[in-house]
């Protein structure tokens, strides 16, 4: 594997801790699983954690084919995807998660859910349309079967990290507090609003060649 490979899935690594900002979701997983034993904690985390994988790695596979199936060319798309991110970016600097992850329907419909790892954990607090959308973006970018691979494993990788985090999820929302995860909430916005003015400039730039 070329280190021009490693880097192209180390940035899509880090842009999906930046979109998924699994230590702003941390407090709301504690609070859905608050009245579970540690036991169905951790299985809430596992199922949470196997479904990112699956949804991302689905998007990967047929994101391209979707798009075809609309007519959508890839820079349209990237512009939009990078408008959402700057979205989700926006909400994120302001300390919140967004009506763009979970609106007011499906915060309430999760409460009175047994299982929530897959709604809303999975979908669409953490795989959602801003993590969907760049994972279609960077499968396009790169479309060889080995960098196909490489971002299904980059992805894998994410998602036990993520399993890791939320095994000790009380332990680092009452080590951080309120204020430490919203700290880290912002940052990861203002990463995230940089990524997505990367996508929007990439798509003119293709579409609008006069701009560049």
């Amino acid at each position: 594997m070329q280190a021009f490979d490693m880097a192209i899935f180390l940035h899509f690594f880090v842009g999906l801790i930046a979109t998924v900002n699994p230590i702003g979701i941390m407090p709301v997983f504690v609070s859905l699983t608050g009245a579970m034993s540690p036991e169905e904690r951790n299985k809430t985390a596992l199922t949470t954690n196997i479904a990112i994988a699956i949804i991302l790695v689905v998007a990967l596979i047929a994101g391209q084919h979707l798009l075809d199936l609309f007519s959508i060319s890839i820079d349209s798309f990237r512009v939009a995807g990078g408008l959402l991110l700057l979205s989700i970016a926006f909400s994120m600097m302001s300390g919140k998660i967004g009506e763009v992850k979970q609106n007011k329907e499906e915060k309430s419909e999760s409460v009175s859910r047994e299982q929530v790892g897959v709604v809303p954990l999975a979908m669409p607090l953490m795989a959602g349309p801003g993590a969907i959308s760049s994972t279609i973006v960077y499968g396009a970018r790169y479309p060889s079967l080995m960098s196909t691979v490489g971002i299904a494993i980059t992805i894998t990788i994410f998602a036990f990290c993520c399993w890791l985090l939320f095994r000790s999820a009380p332990y680092i929302v009452r080590f951080l507090g309120q204020t430490g995860i919203n700290v880290i909430t912002r940052i990861m916005g203002l990463i995230l609003a940089a990524l997505g003015i990367e996508f929007i400039i990439n798509g003119l730039r293709v579409m609008l060649p006069g701009l560049s």
